[in-house]
């Protein structure tokens, strides 16, 4: 009999007896919503220094929607990215793809086309630069399988580069009126670039929890190889994540131009490293088959919360820098103690159910760079998802 057994719905690894006898259920805090717990305490915390430091100015309503507004750019990002890490790999040009449709959809001709049809036609060409960079870096790392981290690495430089050509590095100012008192509006109160980050994120839960291609990316990231065995087509899989990343990537350009009214080629600067942070913070592996929407999506809060308590409280982006790697620690610590009831990092990386054996070593996904034994027909075991 062979070692190793692909998991699929109907053929899940069994719990020893033993563990059955010590753990009756998984129960809240073994689950997503106890996982995701760690983060929510850690975004009161902030909270609670913020309202301590700076009263007055930490609970205006001004000042809540600011962050949000702050957290919508960079979370429409971060979802991106989540897909990109749960499948295996990751995207350093990010940012970089971010900058270059800001700049393309915002050049004099984008916008004489948009005065003379309509300023959809900016949101369209953003979206579309943004999926043709992600597919570029899908096919090199699918398809030319090159190591993703040296591709969107390449992507990253070569989309800076090019946008500080088309605008000639000057900043192109966005004329259409219509298009900035569209996106500068506001939905029942709330700001439009909220609502779309909240689109994003609602768009991108269903689709990682409910549909084909969710399930897919958890046996993509899990073990490349036994998904490929199960018939998925890991390679056409893995370039569609990036494509989708990609399309993020426009999606917040075009929020980028609406929220300072131009197109640069300096914008997104470092938007890899902080959407790659608020990933990980939100509990998705780096070595993929395990994350969620919710996590990112606090993980993307918490630090922008804590850049607003200290903006507010006037300290310095160093100390800034420092604080944030170990509020990184701190929420992963809290995760892994209500998770597991252990800080044992051991047992963060075999899941919650603690009962359950280790998965067999598998082959490490060509495609992906290297991945965790999974199942094809499902997550991978012990992945965390947003499923109750």
């Amino acid at each position: 009999m062979s070692s190793t057994t692909v998991a699929t719905g109907t053929d899940a690894p069994r719990q020893p007896s033993g563990a059955a006898g010590r753990r009756s259920g998984p129960g809240f805090l073994a689950g997503p919503a106890g996982r995701n717990l760690g983060l929510v305490v850690a975004l009161a915390v902030l909270c609670i220094v913020g309202t301590a430091t700076a009263p007055d100015r930490f609970l205006a309503v001004d000042n809540v929607l600011t962050i949000l507004r702050l957290a919508a750019v960079i979370g429409v990002v971060s979802i991106g990215m989540t897909f990109v890490i749960i499948g295996g790999g990751i995207d350093l040009s990010v940012g970089a793809i971010v900058a270059l449709s800001s700049v393309w959809a915002t050049t004099l001709a984008t916008q004489a086309m948009a005065a003379d049809v309509h300023w959809i036609v900016m949101v369209v060409t953003a979206l579309l630069v943004g999926a043709g960079c992600g597919l570029v870096n899908g096919i090199v790392i699918a398809y030319g399988r090159l190591v993703a981290f040296i591709a969107t690495l390449a992507m990253l430089a070569a989309a800076r580069g090019l946008a500080e050509i088309i605008a000639n590095r000057r900043t192109q100012i966005v004329q259409d009126r219509d298009f900035l008192a569209f996106f500068s509006g506001d939905v029942l109160g709330v700001p439009t670039l909220v609502v779309i980050f909240a689109l994003v994120a609602a768009a991108g839960w269903v689709l990682l929890n409910r549909t084909t291609f969710g399930r897919r990316t958890f046996a993509v990231g899990g073990n490349a190889e036994a998904a490929r065995l199960a018939g998925i087509r890991v390679q056409r899989h893995t370039m569609w994540l990036y494509v989708l990343s990609g399309v993020t990537c426009g999606i917040a350009a075009v929020m980028l131009m609406a929220r300072t009214t131009t197109g640069s080629s300096t914008h997104g600067t470092l938007y890899e490293l902080d959407a790659i942070a608020a990933v990980v913070i939100g509990g998705t592996l780096l070595i993929g088959g395990r994350g969620t929407i919710v996590g990112t999506v606090l993980g993307v809060l918490i630090f922008t919360t804590l850049g607003n308590v200290f903006t507010l409280n006037n300290l310095s982006s160093s100390a800034q820098a420092v604080a944030r790697g170990v509020i990184i620690v701190v929420a992963v610590l809290l995760q892994m103690r209500i998770a597991t009831g252990s800080l044992s990092l051991g047992r963060l990386g075999r899941g919650s159910a603690g009962g359950s054996p280790p998965a067999p070593a598998g082959a490490a996904g060509t495609v992906s760079g290297g991945a965790t034994p999974g199942g094809p027909g499902g997550p991978a075991p012990g992945a965390t998802t947003d499923r109750p």
